[in-house]
This record gives C-alpha cells, structure tokens and sequence, in this order.
C-alpha cells in the first residue's frame, strides 16, 4: 500500500514537471497588464512611504512586506527606481516583465516587489538566499522578531558565491582590496592589468565597508558598482548597495552567525494564507529543491485536510515573478486570498541616481556612439551612467543621428581612461574629443 501512495505521488510530481515543460513554450510571453491583474491596490489614494528594509515577523508568519506600485517618470530607468527603494534590479524586472530596463515608458505603471518570503532556515543572525538575491538579518527580544533585509549581488556561475554556515570573522571600515591572483589574471587577459592592492577609494570594488566571514577570502561588502545589486555579478562575494552595506555594518556585531542557502521556491504563511515565491524559471528546474518544496505543500494539504488549487502552484512555478502569491488558505475565509498592495507616489528624487554634470566644450570628452535611433542612444547612455565608477553621457541629437557623448573630463587621462573603460566593459570603441580651445 505504501508503495502504491509513492508511485502516485512521484507521478504527481512528474506530471507537474512536464506541464512545466509544456508552459515553457509561453514562458515570457505574458504582458504587465496580465501579470498584474488581482493586485489591485487595497485603497485609492497615493502613498508616500513604505517599509522596504525592517519589518515584524508575527508568531507562525513567514512572510513580510507588502507589493506596492508607482507610475514612472520620463528619465526613470528600472536599476534607479530599485536602488531608491532598496531592491535588486532582478527583483524589478522580474515582477515586471516586458518593461525596458533603461528607457522605460514615462507614465507606465510598475510593481515594487516589497514583499518577501522568508528562508527556511533558523531565524538568527544572517540568512543570506542566493536565488532570491537578498539578505535577512534577524533581530529577536523577548517580545518579538524583526527581520533586516536588503539585496545583494552574488557570485557568477564560474564563480559562485559559497553555501553553508559561517560567521563574521572581523569588520573593516574603508578596506584595501588584496587582488586574488585569479581576478588578476582574468583583467590581464582583457588587457586591463591591476595593482596588487587597491586601496580605499573610488576604485576599490569592496566600497566603503566589509564584513569578512569565517570562510577565508569572502566578504560581505559594498560596491562601487551599484547598478549589479541584484545580479550574478561577483567573484563570490556577497555585494550591497552603499547605504544598505552601512546599516549592516553598524547592526552586525563580530561572531555574527550567517548562513547562506539557495532555495529558489518558497513557501510561507501569513493570517491564513499560504504564499509562494519562485525565483527560477522552468527551464532551470533545481529537482531537489523542487522536491523539498513539493513535501512541504503537501504537508500543508495533510494538516488542513484540503485539497491545495495546484493549478496556481504551476502558474506561479512558470511565471517565476520573484513575488510572494496566495496559493491557499489555510481554513476558508481565513485570509483575503489576495497579495495586500499599495500605490505609491513618484518620489521628489530618487537616492543614489547618477547625477550628469553638465557638458562642457572646454573640457575633454568622449563620443561613444553615433546612432540614428533616439532609444537606442538613451538606452546606451543610461548604460553608460550606470558603470561604476560612473562615467557621465548623455545624447545630443545632430542633424539625423543621436551621439552619445561620455564626460567631461577634467585632463585627457582622465577621458582615455574613460575610453578604456568603455572598451573593456561595454566593447565600446570610444573617440576622443579635444576642448575647443585646446591650442
């Protein structure tokens, strides 16, 4: 008897991977207007805040935060608004796909995914989930629990950021980065040599503060690349946003216990209602992950004694937004079966946008492309500005073409290392420009 119950539930489980199979061919496909129909905003009127990096964990909850949604303005691009409200590039486009990443439409209504499942994992110190891209940090009295988050770039596939239990070994205000022979001898391939050390500085990709963990040669760190928080983008680090790597750095004491997992389907509870969140989309199906996982809701199916709506569960699995969605209630009429969401005012600024000083004629400058399409120009200079560190651009439009210009620059050093950089990075060949009255 018991062997016939495990071949069921086994084909259960391989009928649910083929239909994944079967939904690929209309993965991606679906617009902003559909995958964001039943998060509709709970009241009419604009809001000015929102909690987006410390939230309460009630007793039995799993999930904190709440989605919310603002209308873009001319000039916004996608890494802007994330980094103004804490968030990981990956996590914005993701909930919102088919949106352009750089030139966004002005007026175009996009969801903030300010909610969040918590790790499976023991609520204490720093939890760290690489495929959600973020970080937990748990703050518990005798009364309640708190839980810090914020996002964070990690390793590439060649070099991923480690699993497992560590610790805090020691903090570093302003570090020196050692260069590992490794990264060294990948940027003399590229032609671009490094020092053996990089001290504080512009330069220095740690940034300003550096937690170094137990494991010998990771950190947790800044960045002088803001525009990579939410992306595999390290030598296996863990990276964060300027501002967020101070918080942590200030409430992080040494010895602090963190633990780095990677689960990419989630499953959490909040007053009667069961979530998931999946950040993996079914061509990259983790089997033991998704085992896991599958235990756990049918768990949830044994205890309530109800039959969950599988077809949401494999909805949610195709679409992979990155966002906690109502799959269940625990009893019927326990919960609103709908995400809680807000909509949110256009802040005055947003923090942490590269500012373009003005183009100066006498000043040394780059032409990086000369291009007929006006998109295709904004898109690159938004690129452009978003290296880190930043190298100024903007279009200027001349006769039937769109150039875009990288500077000013104080001396020419200064704008071929500008070239050079436009080179290594972007594969971009760059022209110098001389001052007019250069004699």
């Amino acid at each position: 008897m018991c062997r016939i119950i495990g071949l069921s539930l086994l084909s259960n489980r391989l009928r649910l991977i083929v239909l994944f199979i079967v939904i690929l061919s209309l993965h991606g496909c679906a617009t902003t207007k559909s995958i964001h129909e039943g998060y509709q905003p709970t009241s009419g009127h604009l809001e000015d805040n929102i909690e987006q990096n410390e939230f309460s964990v009630a007793k039995g909850d799993g999930v904190v935060g709440r989605l919310a949604f603002i209308s873009l303005e001319k000039g916004d691009t996608l890494p802007d608004i994330a980094r103004h409200f804490s968030l990981g590039i990956n996590g914005v486009s993701a909930a919102n796909p088919g949106v352009d990443i750089w030139v966004p439409e002005a007026g175009e209504r996009i969801m903030l995914p300010l909610s969040f499942i918590l790790p499976d994992a023991h609520r204490s110190g720093i939890v760290i989930n690489l495929a959600a891209m973020r970080l937990f940090q748990f703050k518990e009295d005798s009364e309640s629990l708190a839980v810090l988050t914020y996002p964070v770039g990690v390793g590439t596939e060649e070099r991923p950021s480690p699993t497992g239990q560590m610790y805090v070994e020691r903090k570093v205000i302003r570090p020196t980065w050692h260069v590992p022979a490794s990264i060294a001898k990948d940027h003399l391939k590229k032609g671009d040599p490094l020092p053996a050390k990089v001290l504080p500085g512009p330069q220095n990709p740690l940034g300003e503060y550096a937690l170094y963990l137990s494991k010998s040669s990771y950190l947790i760190h800044g960045t002088n690349k803001p525009a990579s928080i939410g992306l595999r983008a390290t030598n296996g680090c863990i990276r964060l946003y300027p501002e967020d790597v101070k918080n942590l750095y200030e409430n992080t004491p040494v010895k602090t216990p963190v633990s780095i997992v990677n689960q990419p389907y989630l499953v959490g509870q909040r007053d009667g209602v069961v979530y998931m969140e999946v950040h993996a989309p079914p061509e990259d199906l983790d089997a033991v992950e998704f085992d896991k996982i599958y235990a756990k809701l049918r768990n949830i199916e044994k205890e309530s004694g109800r039959t969950l709506d599988w077809s949401k569960v494999k909805k949610v699995l195709a679409e992979a937004r990155g966002i906690p969605v109502p799959i269940f209630e625990i009893r019927q009429g326990s919960g609103k079966g709908v995400a809680e969401t807000i909509e949110l005012r256009h802040p005055g600024g947003l923090s942490g946008r590269p500012e373009i000083p003005e183009l100066k004629t006498e000043a040394w400058s780059v032409l990086a492309a000369d291009v007929h399409d006006e998109i295709d120009a904004l898109r690159l200079a938004a690129i452009i500005n978003h290296q880190g560190p930043q190298i100024p651009a903007r279009v200027l439009s001349k006769n039937v073409s769109y150039r875009v210009i990288a500077g000013p620059f104080n001396d020419i050093r200064e704008a071929k290392d500008a070239i050079k950089r436009l080179k290594i990075d972007l594969e971009i060949d760059g022209i110098l420009i001389e001052p007019v009255n250069k004699r």
